[in-house]
């Protein structure tokens, strides 16, 4: 990394705790005058000795009073600097935590689902951590690795300039040597924190998907990937090792007190020989001179620290500049109704990638049910999660109630739409606590009506405790069935006027579908419904029904009309019959 990439990253990382730097260089000028007293500390020493040396009968009550003084200030101060940087440490981190929980909660949901869980959890979790340790840790050594040997200098020089130059000259020595044991760090340190990562994605990946690997390769291809990711992180560290080994273990020797208190001793005692200098002012110097290079060991560390700091405040930086959904500037409309509407809708995921809709237009008047169906990447989850605002559309408009979602506040869009994802979320709390999500006043008897719609009622009071039963991390104790219902049950509480269903039956066993799909069409009349299929069965009796086709709205009409048509939904419906009639014995021919 080049001097200029070394002044960015610096830069940056100064930056990020902008919130706290008051507090940080309150932490620093403490920790610098806990290295001004204890270098005053062996200063005064010196003078005790001096003193000893002069009057051998004569106790140094004084000197060494206030030594123990010093040296007892230097405590106080160095701990009063690690008390203040770990608490600016805390507010950065809650600080953090809490600008990309906001933050997260203005971009466009499409990101958070595009970028996964496991990626935020990281930021949001290790890279704040990361951040956190660095700055609780590491403010007090900046300040002595740059202060003790300044002061260090200075009081040398006074003394004797000469055994100054010399202490010096092995500081300049050992530092020349870490400037060669650091070149290249940069790129190494990109390169092994790329490998470590990989090697943690293939140990998730191996635990994770244990089953599969159980029953299909007996852990032989997943676990040579695994071993892949190993022995690349390995060749990383050999390679850095054989790169910068013999330098950093030679600049920590030299920048150990002893080559510093050797040369002190060689010098000092060549000059006391020839009467160039007295012992009281030879002894001083040895007390105080090896903290020069002691001092400046935690450089070393510091650099790696603020190369890996580095890193985790790029991926914190690259979610903060995710760009929000923008708001309605000046006063935002309410929709007028439920309707849905979308006109001549054009949409990419990036700015540069291909079109995934095209001169999408259809209109869904308040109260109607439309299914949105055709094969898999036709479009019609996007269209879906484009009514909510997941992302907004590149071309076109989408209207809720006769208003473009984009000139709406987004709690204002959010009361008129619900949303019930194919991939179900329930939070580790209580059934009815997960049904009424959002309404704090909801009654019980409330949560119970929406359960008896989402046909969850018998189930839920079937488990030992009913409704207050947990449901475990992200509703572990259910079936894909059962948490599917509960999220339906939600949908159906929050009693908005237009409900998305993505999917919602996927996870419906045959004894319940019917009774859930005619559930939710008798408790929705009144209300505009989407509903995403692939059980085409499921939407037979919607008000009309949108085919979508390689990005386009390729049909649109009721059940009958559709397939008396012979188009692409009338080749899905043979097909979703052809499935239907598959058999065992057919499955074995």
């Amino acid at each position: 990394m080049s001097d200029k990439q070394h002044a960015g990253a610096d830069a940056s990382v100064w930056g990020i705790m902008r919130p706290v730097q008051g507090q940080i260089r309150f932490a620093m000028v403490l920790a610098s005058l806990a290295a001004a007293y204890a270098l005053g500390a062996l200063a005064v020493l010196a003078w005790a000795v001096h003193a000893l040396l002069a009057e051998p009968g004569r106790w140094p009550w004084l000197p060494l009073g206030l030594a123990v003084l010093l040296t007892i200030l230097a405590f106080v101060l160095r701990l009063s600097a690690f008390n203040q940087s770990h608490y600016a440490a805390f507010r950065l981190e809650t600080r953090l935590r809490t600008d990309l929980a906001r933050h997260l909660a203005r971009v466009p949901l499409g990101y958070v689902q595009q970028t996964g869980s496991g990626a935020l959890t990281k930021v949001m979790m290790d890279d704040v951590k990361a951040l956190h340790v660095f700055v609780a840790d590491s403010m007090p050594l900046y300040a002595r690795a740059y202060v003790s040997p300044v002061l260090t200098f200075v009081l040398l020089w006074w003394l004797d300039w000469r055994l100054a130059l010399a202490a010096t000259a092995v500081l300049a020595l050992g530092m020349a040597v870490v400037s060669l044991a650091m070149r290249g760090s940069g790129q190494m340190m990109q390169r092994y924190h790329a490998a470590g990562e990989n090697v943690s994605k293939a140990v998730v990946e191996y635990v994770q998907a244990m089953p599969v690997v159980r029953t299909f390769d007996t852990g032989t291809v997943t676990f040579q990937r695994y071993q892949r990711a190993l022995d690349e992180f390995m060749a990383v560290v050999l390679a850095w090792y054989r790169m910068t080994g013999f330098s950093s273990r030679l600049s920590v020797a030299i920048l150990n007190p002893l080559p510093t208190l050797a040369v002190l001793v060689w010098l000092g005692g060549w000059l006391i020989s020839r009467d160039a200098l007295d012992a009281a002012t030879w002894l001083a110097v040895l007390l105080v001179g090896t903290g020069m290079a002691e001092s400046l060991l935690p450089v070393m560390s510091l650099k790696h620290l603020v190369a890996k700091t580095q890193m985790s405040i790029h991926r914190i930086q690259e979610v903060m500049d995710e760009p929000e959904l923008p708001m309605p500037e000046g006063l935002a409309r309410t929709p007028l109704d439920g309707s849905v509407r979308f006109e001549q809708v054009d949409f990419r995921y990036t700015s540069d990638g291909p079109l995934v809709l095209q001169g999408v237009s259809f209109d869904v008047p308040q109260g109607t049910v439309a299914a949105l169906v055709g094969p898999s990447g036709a479009g019609k989850t996007t269209v879906a999660r484009l009514i909510p605002r997941f992302w907004d559309v590149s071309a076109g408009c989408v209207k809720v109630g006769g208003v473009d979602v984009r000139q709406m506040q987004a709690d204002v869009l959010m009361q008129h739409v619900a949303f019930v994802f194919q991939d179900t979320f329930l939070f580790a709390d209580t059934i009815a606590n997960n049904i009424s999500l959002g309404l704090e006043g909801a009654t019980m008897d409330e949560v119970k009506a929406a359960a008896r719609a989402a046909q969850a009622h018998a189930f839920i009071e079937s488990l030992p405790r009913g409704y207050d039963t947990p449901v475990g991390e992200r509703g572990m104790f259910l079936s894909g069935g059962q948490r599917q219902r509960i999220t339906i049950a939600r949908a159906i509480l929050q009693d908005r006027p237009i409900l998305v269903l993505d999917e919602a039956t996927a996870f419906a066993d045959p004894e319940s579908e019917a009774a859930l799909v005619a559930a939710l069409s008798n408790l929705m009349r009144g209300k505009t419904v989407l509903m995403v299929a692939h059980r085409l069965s499921t939407i037979r009796d919607a008000d009309q029904i949108l085919v979508f086709d390689q990005g386009r709205l390729a049909e649109r009409g009721t059940h009958d009309a559709l397939v008396a048509q012979g188009g692409v939904y009338a080749r899905l419906w043979n097909s979703y019959e052809q499935a239907q009639d598959w058999a065992l014995r057919g499955a074995r021919a």
